[in-house]
C-alpha cells in the first residue's frame, strides 16, 4: 500500500473515533461507518494510476475485479453443463466423487453424451456376456523383463505422480494408505520419497526427475550412493526416471517458493524458500545408448528392481533411437509410462499445457506400435497417463496397447479437491495441494484414504463389468477391434481401422540395418 493510501485511511479511522466519542454522536451518523469507507476507497480509485476501470469509475469499477476473481466458481457451479466443464466435466468428477464414498453411481434417463457428434466412442459389447469377472480376484500384471530380479505384480490401475510439496503432507498420507488398503501403488513424483510416502507402507514406485531430488549432490548431479541407500528399501517396488510429463513437456517442475518450506527442501536437498524449477533435461546421460547405460546402473543400485521411464512423446525419431539403442546395447527398460499432453499439473506454462505434446492415444499408439516393430513388446510393459478417469478409459488405453493405467487427478478428487485450479498459488481449499497448515488440517487422512482405496476397488470391479459385457474372459484379450469411435455424422471407425496394427518385427534389420 502506497504511502498515500495509508494516509488516506488513517484519516479516515481518526474521523470515525472522532465521531463515536464525541457528543455529536447520534443514530443518524452511524451511516457514516458505511459511507466514509466507499469515499475511502473513491478517493484511492480515483488517485491510483494501475488500473483505468477504476480510475475512471471510481469504487464501482471494483465489481470488474470482484466479479473476475470468482468467474471460475460461477462457471463451475452455475454455467457450466455436465458434459462441457474443463479439464475435467461434472459427469467425471460426480463419478469418482460417488465411488469414493461408496454411494449409488448409477445414471437416470439415458445418457448425456451426443452419440451423433465426431469423436464420440464406445465399445462392442457381446451377446453372450461372461460371468466371470466377480470370481476373480483384482487382476495384476507382472513387470519385469528377463534383467529384473524383482519384478513386481501391479495392479491395472495405480496412482500416478504428484510430489510432496506439490501436494500437502496429509494428502500425501491419505493416498499412501489408501494405496496400502487397496494393494496398489503409488508414484512419488519427482520431488523424492518423503516419510509420508513410507508411513504407512504401500507399495511405491519412486519417480527419478532431471532434479535427481532426494539422490542428488550439492551441484544437482545424480548421487549413486545416496540413491542405492534409498532404493533397496523394501516399500519402493519400482523406480521410474522421468524424461517429460504431458501438462509440459520439455519444461522441468515447478516448486514455487511458497510451497518450499523447510521441510520440503530438507527432502529434495535444496535451499528452502525458493523457487525450484528443474532442468528440462536429464546431466546423467545426454543420448538414448548412455540412458540405456543409466537404466542398467539404476536396477544395479537398485538390487534388480524394474526400471523404466516416463515421456510425452515429442519427436518420434528420438523414441526410435531409444529402440535401437535396447537393441544395440540389449539392456531394456521393464516398463514405459506414456503420459499425454492432456496431463494434469500444479503448475506449468500455459503454452506448454495447451501446445505442446502428443495426446495420449497417438502417442501409446506409437509408443506401443514401435516397440512391437522392433519386437521389444514382450519384456516392456506400457503404462498409460492422461486423464484416465472411468472404466472405460481404462478399456480404451488397454485396446491401444497399454498393459496398466495410471490416474493422478482421479486420485486427487477422491481425497476431496473440487477443481478449485489453486495448486500453484498454494491456496487449495480442500488442503490437498498446498503447504498452508490451516487448509491442510481439513483434510482428514484416514477418511480420505479410505475413499482411494473405494474408488479404486469400484473402478476396477466396473472395468471387469465391461470386459464381461464385451465377452471376454480376460483384460488381456481386449483389442482395438472392440472400440468404435464416430469419425462423422454418418461415418463410424474400429479403432484398428484409425490405428493399423503393425507386424511383430517389421521395423527391424533390413538390409543388415535397423529399419527407421
Amino acid at each position: 500500500m502506497k504511502v498515500r493510501e495509508k494516509f488516506v485511511l488513517i484519516s479516515a479511522f481518526v474521523i470515525i473515533i472522532v465521531f463515536i466519542t464525541s457528543n455529536l454522536w447520534s443514530p443518524v451518523l452511524w451511516s457514516f461507518i458505511l459511507i466514509i469507507p466507499l469515499i475511502i476507497m473513491g478517493v484511492i480509485d480515483m488517485t491510483q494510476t494501475k488500473h483505468a476501470v477504476r480510475r475512471n469509475f471510481p469504487v464501482i469499477g471494483r465489481m470488474r475485479y470482484v466479479l473476475e476473481s470468482i468467474r471460475p466458481e460461477i462457471m463451475q457451479y452455475f454455467v457450466e453443463t455436465d458434459t462441457e466443464g474443463r479439464p475435467i466435466n461434472r459427469i467425471f468428477r460426480t463419478l469418482v466423487y460417488q465411488r469414493s464414498k461408496k454411494v449409488n453411481d448409477t445414471t437416470p434417463f439415458g445418457t448425456q453424451m451426443d452419440v451423433y457428434r465426431s469423436g464420440y466412442e464406445w465399445m462392442d459389447h457381446s451377446m453372450y456376456v461372461q460371468n466371470t469377472y466377480e470370481k476373480h480376484e483384482t487382476p495384476r500384471i507382472k513387470v519385469g523383463g528377463k534383467d529384473c530380479k524383482k519384478p513386481y505384480n501391479a495392479c491395472l490401475l495405480n496412482i500416478s505422480a504428484m510430489s510432496f510439496g506439490s501436494l500437502s503432507n496429509n494428502a500425501v498420507l491419505a493416498l499412501n494408505k489408501g494405496a496400502k488398503i487397496g494393494s496398489f501403488a503409488h508414484n512419488t513424483g519427482e520431488g523424492g520419497v518423503s516419510p509420508y510416502h513410507l508411513e504407512h507402507g504401500g507399495d511405491l514406485i519412486w519417480q527419478v526427475g532431471t532434479g535427481y531430488f532426494g539422490c542428488r549432490t550439492e551441484d544437482g548431479k545424480f548421487c549413486p550412493d545416496i540413491f542405492q541407500k534409498k532404493a533397496i528399501h523394501e516399500n519402493i517396488k519400482m523406480i521410474e526416471i522421468k524424461l517429460s510429463q504431458g501438462a509440459k513437456p520439455g519444461h522441468g517442475g515447478v516448486l514455487p517458493a511458497i510451497k518450499n518450506t523447510p521441510e520440503i527442501a530438507k527432502i529434495r536437498h535444496i535451499q528452502p524458500g525458493t523457487d525450484v524449477l528443474s532442468p528440462p533435461s536429464h546431466s546423467a546421460f545426454s543420448n538414448a545408448k548412455e540412458m540405456m547405460g543409466f537404466i542398467k546402473e539404476l536396477r544395479n543400485l537398485s538390487g534388480g528392481k524394474p526400471i523404466g521411464f516416463k515421456l510425452c512423446v515429442g519427436k518420434k525419431e528420438e523414441f526410435i533411437d531409444i529402440c535401437k539403442a535396447m537393441i544395440e546395447t540389449g539392456i531394456k527398460p521393464d516398463f514405459i509410462t506414456v503420459d499425454g499432453g492432456e496431463g494434469g499439473t500444479g503448475a506449468a506454462p500455459v503454452e506448454f499445457s495447451n501446445s505442446i505434446g502428443m495426446p495420449l492415444r497417438e502417442g501409446l499408439v506409437f509408443v506401443h506400435d514401435t516397440l512391437v516393430g522392433y519386437d521389444l513388446k514382450d519384456e516392456i510393459k506400457i503404462i498409460a497417463s492422461g486423464k484416465i478417469f472411468s472404466s472405460f478409459h481404462m478399456l480404451r488405453a488397454k485396446a491401444l496397447g497399454a498393459d496398466l493405467c495410471n490416474s493422478a487427478r482421479a486420485m486427487m478428487l477422491s481425497i476431496g479437491c473440487i477443481q478449485a485450479r489453486e495448486c500453484n498459488i498454494n491456496t487449495c481449499p480442500t488442503g490437498v495441494a498446498t503447504q498452508d497448515k490451516s487448509l491442510i488440517k481439513g483434510l482428514v487422512v484416514d477418511d480420505k484414504a479410505q475413499r482411494v482405496a473405494n474408488y479404486h476397488e469400484e473402478t476396477i470391479h466396473s472395468f471387469m463389468e465391461m470386459i464381461a459385457a464385451a465377452g471376454l474372459r480376460s483384460h488381456q484379450e481386449i483389442e482395438r477391434k472392440h472400440v468404435n469411435r464416430r469419425v462423422g455424422m454418418h461415418s463410424v471407425a474400429k479403432y484398428n481401422e484409425i490405428y493399423p496394427a503393425i507386424k511383430k518385427g517389421s521395423l527391424l534389420v533390413k538390409n543388415g540395418n535397423l529399419s527407421n
